[in-house]
């Protein structure tokens, strides 16, 4: 049996997720107490090829308190499962409630604000989120690009290669919640301040002569791809399919495009599955 659990915070797409899912061939359940999880797969994993559940802040506390020693026994009876992540910032995800008008599930008892229940849920669901073999940050995802990124990096068999993802990014426009590591490049010279490499990108071949010319951006790949070959191996062990390593600059526009591409092609030979993502350019993955 295939088993993916969605969890996440709500507003963040876990129905599109497991709509997903579900036109992959999935058995679908939403907001299944996780209590009954282990008692569903034990009736159902010979009849059942693939199950997706969503189990997340609707669950009573005290489920979701021993949802850890769950997957433990999952994984002790010969069940491999699943946890895909999903997460937005708070500001989005007001705007979604705003959006829709819907009741966010901790507010029902009109005890909390909406923001307030955005952060309570945050804190009920950190134990799911730090178990998470995937984790989505939906905050720039429309729901057509997040039911892809299901499609392409969850729906497959899970006996596939690890995905090693280097994602440039701009710090003024956020920092990415998906990622698993985070590299700060705002150190490196700046292209930006040449008036002739401005409006140009890492991807353009003056702005990449610029930055190899300089012995710190040597220097820093070289660190970043050491550490990165130090802990591979590690992460992939702890049951990770997919590997996201941001690089960050100012604008995500030079510095940070410039060492993804790099980096990427740096693991290229040295790994099955390496893909290079610009978040804060236009189309631009490789």
């Amino acid at each position: 049996m295939q088993l993916v659990i969605i969890s996440g915070r709500s507003g963040s797409g876990k129905s599109a997720a497991l709509h997903a899912l579900e036109d992959l061939g999935y058995y679908a359940i939403d907001n299944l107490p996780a209590s009954l999880l282990m008692p569903l797969v034990q009736q159902h994993q010979h009849q059942l090829k693939r199950l997706a559940v969503s189990i997340d802040a609707r669950n009573l506390p005290s489920d979701l308190i021993a949802f850890p020693n769950i997957l433990q026994d999952l994984a002790q009876s010969g069940i491999q499962w699943h946890l895909v992540y999903l997460n937005a910032s708070a500001k989005t995800l007001m705007e979604r409630f705003s959006a829709t008008r819907r009741r966010h599930p901790l507010t029902r008892d009109g005890q909390l604000s909406l923001f307030e229940a955005i952060e309570e849920e945050q804190s009920l669901l950190d134990p799911l989120a730090s178990l998470a073999s995937t984790t989505f940050d939906t905050t720039r995802l429309s729901v057509h690009e997040l039911r892809s990124c299901i499609t392409q990096q969850v729906g497959a068999t899970k006996q596939q290669q690890t995905t090693l993802l280097f994602q440039s990014f701009g710090f003024k426009r956020g920092v990415p919640l998906d990622a698993d590591l985070l590299f700060d490049v705002r150190c490196l010279p700046n292209p930006y301040w040449d008036p002739s490499l401005r409006q140009l990108t890492g991807l353009d071949a003056d702005v990449q002569t610029f930055l190899a010319a300089h012995e710190t951006t040597q220097a820093m790949q070289a660190s970043i791809r050491t550490f990165i070959q130090t802990w591979l191996q590690p992460y992939i062990d702890s049951n990770r399919s997919y590997i996201t390593v941001g690089i960050g600059c100012t604008g995500g526009q030079h510095r940070s495009v410039y060492l993804a591409e790099q980096l990427g092609r740096d693991f290229a030979p040295l790994h099955t599955d390496v893909k290079v993502r610009h978040r804060d350019l236009p189309s631009a993955t490789s």
